[in-house]
């Protein structure tokens, strides 16, 4: 069985207080785009997974792939299979590339072996491997919130614009990127804000992480103003970085421009 997990932008992000436990409360609408990842799953004699493409930080056997067939074979006594990853997305990137991987690996084990696992079922699971992982299975626009592993449907339809994504090739970890940051409740509700035009979002809404890493990494600053100067109607960092976006009215190929950074540029659906 082979799937392809897709990665997804955020279009806002509000980081709103630190937790008992460590993380964050944030609010943020999740949007899925077409940058994807190939992941195949065969069942096999002994349980193996590696991977191609983008080289992969840490041990084989702390992917999360690898784990979540772990936390379903203890529960359904799974067959040994092989999984092989071919990485595309970005790494550290702002994307929820890894959080895709596993919440595809859970819908893919559950098809290939009808397990018939509810879909609430597959979010607790989700829920256990990572924050954004819960958003992948219904992988639809979305109000997150929480850690960003709780979310409900929004009404928002940017089907038919044309996205670029720019990826620099940093690695910005989480704790880099919240150690800049002062939790606060945001002025104004982010559901009425995107309920707004599209052109309107520039000046109304943000990206919490920006204005720490961007005077540490000017790069990614520079970045969104020439997607702005090309012409796009919103550009942001999307989550931690380094991934930025710009969203514009008509395809344009932005590619040759960024020739030296890891793009991707399609229609959003």
């Amino acid at each position: 069985m082979v799937v392809f997990p897709n990665a997804k932008i955020n279009i806002g992000l509000n980081i709103i207080e630190k937790r008992n436990d460590g993380f964050h409360n944030i609010e943020s609408c999740f949007y899925p785009v077409g940058w994807t990842d190939a992941l195949e799953i065969l069942p096999a004699d002994e349980l193996s997974f590696k991977s191609s493409g983008i080289d992969i930080p840490g041990a084989p056997q702390h992917n999360l792939c690898l784990k979540t067939y772990q936390l379903l074979a203890a529960d359904y006594h799974l067959p040994h299979v092989d999984i092989h990853l071919l990485k595309t997305v970005p790494i550290g990137a702002g994307l929820g590339g890894g959080s895709a991987d596993a919440a595809f690996t859970i819908k893919a084990l559950n098809d290939l072996f009808s397990l018939g696992i509810s879909l609430e079922k597959q979010l607790a699971y989700a829920r256990r491997l990572g924050s954004d992982c819960a958003f992948f299975l219904v992988n639809e626009p979305a109000y997150c919130f929480s850690k960003g592993d709780h979310f409900e449907p929004i009404t928002l339809n940017l089907t038919g614009k044309w996205i670029t994504l720019i990826n620099p090739g940093l690695h910005i970890s989480t704790a880099d990127a919240y150690a800049g940051i002062v939790p606060q409740k945001p002025e104004k509700d982010l559901r009425e804000l995107l309920k707004q035009p599209l052109h309107s979002w520039k000046d109304a809404v943000k990206n919490d992480f920006e204005d720490s890493l961007f005077s540490k990494y000017q790069v990614l600053s520079e970045i969104k103003n020439s997607l702005y100067t090309q012409g796009a109607v919103y550009a942001s960092m999307t989550g931690s970085g380094s991934t930025v976006y710009g969203i514009f009215e008509k395809e344009i190929n932005l590619a040759p421009m960024y020739a030296q950074y890891l793009t991707w540029q399609g229609y959003l659906v």
